[in-house]
């Protein structure tokens, strides 16, 4: 099976190995990363923003590797609700004419770090800055940071990833 994800980050190419792989126990996997564009802003900042990004990635994968059984992305934003701001996640999957999406789990962030992004920092600087790492979204991101390593940006993009399969692995239930 050839799944093509819309980035080259290998956090994101581990997640789509680790979930189609979860998902299709019985299937070799073959990921292979895509550099794509979102359309969107670096840093998304509504929820609906960072699932159009996910949407146009899953687009932009498709129409250049047609040939493909799936296309899969992942976009990190955030979400104010109420007074708090949450990082959040939207995986979207493409396969044959069909998307599928699924929204992760959402962190609730410090206020140190909400107060780099009001000055116009994007998540994964702000908190290198407060944790004083380096290139976090391309390791446990703030998922892992904020949680001492019990979760981690890899393992929430693969459990949101197969809650957006559950429309092709369950294909008799129309979801």
């Amino acid at each position: 099976m050839e799944v093509i994800v819309a980035s080259v980050n290998p956090v994101k190419v581990n997640a789509a190995r680790n979930g189609f792989s979860r998902c299709f126990p019985d299937s070799q996997i073959h990921c292979v990363g895509a550099g794509t564009e979102s359309g969107v802003a670096s840093q998304p900042l509504t929820d609906d923003e960072t699932l159009q990004g996910a949407l146009n990635r899953v687009q932009a994968a498709r129409e250049t590797h047609p040939s493909a059984d799936y296309w899969v992305s992942f976009e990190g934003g955030v979400d104010r609700i109420r007074s708090q701001l949450f990082a959040v996640a939207w995986v979207a999957v493409g396969h044959g004419d069909d998307i599928s999406y699924a929204r992760s789990a959402a962190l609730p962030l410090p206020q140190a770090v909400v107060e780099m992004m009001d000055q116009g920092m994007e998540l994964g600087e702000a908190n290198d800055r407060l944790f004083g790492t380096q290139n976090s979204k391309q390791q446990t991101g703030a998922i892992g940071l904020l949680t001492r390593e019990l979760l981690s940006r890899e393992s929430l993009y693969a459990d949101t990833l197969i809650l957006a399969l559950t429309r092709f692995t369950l294909p008799e239930v129309r979801i």
